[in-house]
């Protein structure tokens, strides 16, 4: 394949969340680089972050592995274990169905952005840590439920656990 133009790469913004998580998600948006060039075995995304947005709620993923590699800018990664200053050139990485629920956010007053790789399986959980939800892929359809497997329809809980806010 030729060398990808980043500019023809799909952009997307907002989030799949119902409300009101969608809401929490402002001031990020991701160009799909995994989409632009095909790919079905992994996704490839750079993700950029406005100052104050969150990239995700906190989740782990069942069946799928992630990368990230911060491009520029500082961003905080939040994980069960605390919180980690992430600066351009540092890695994480989350192995499928270790139950560690992380994210980043963008505390500093500048836009920050970073590269995520994952696993795109064809059946998917992912649990968000903090609230009771889950997502559940299958056949390219999500449906969101309760940590114990009940459909999803509005939140039991708005406090989310174990984070420091701002």
């Amino acid at each position: 394949m030729p060398r990808l133009d980043l500019d023809q790469a799909p952009v997307r913004t907002g989030s799949i969340y119902p409300e009101p998580y969608a809401g929490q998600m402002a001031g990020r948006s991701s160009v799909r680089l995994g989409d632009l060039a095909g790919l079905t075995q992994f996704g490839v995304n750079i993700v950029t972050l406005q100052p104050g947005a969150a990239a995700s709620l906190r989740h782990w993923h069942l069946n799928e592995d992630e990368f990230a590699m911060v491009l520029e800018g500082e961003l905080i990664l939040i994980e069960d274990a605390g919180e980690t200053a992430m600066h351009p050139g540092d890695c994480a990485a989350w192995q499928a169905g270790v139950a560690n629920g992380h994210r980043f956010v963008n505390r500093s007053a500048a836009p920050a952005r970073f590269l995520i790789v994952g696993t795109k399986a064809t059946t998917e959980v992912a649990t968000y840590s903090d609230v009771d939800m889950q997502i559940h892929i299958a056949g390219g359809k999500a449906r969101f439920t309760y940590h114990d497997g009940s459909d999803w329809t509005g939140p039991r809980d708005l406090a989310p656990k174990g984070e420091k806010n701002g």
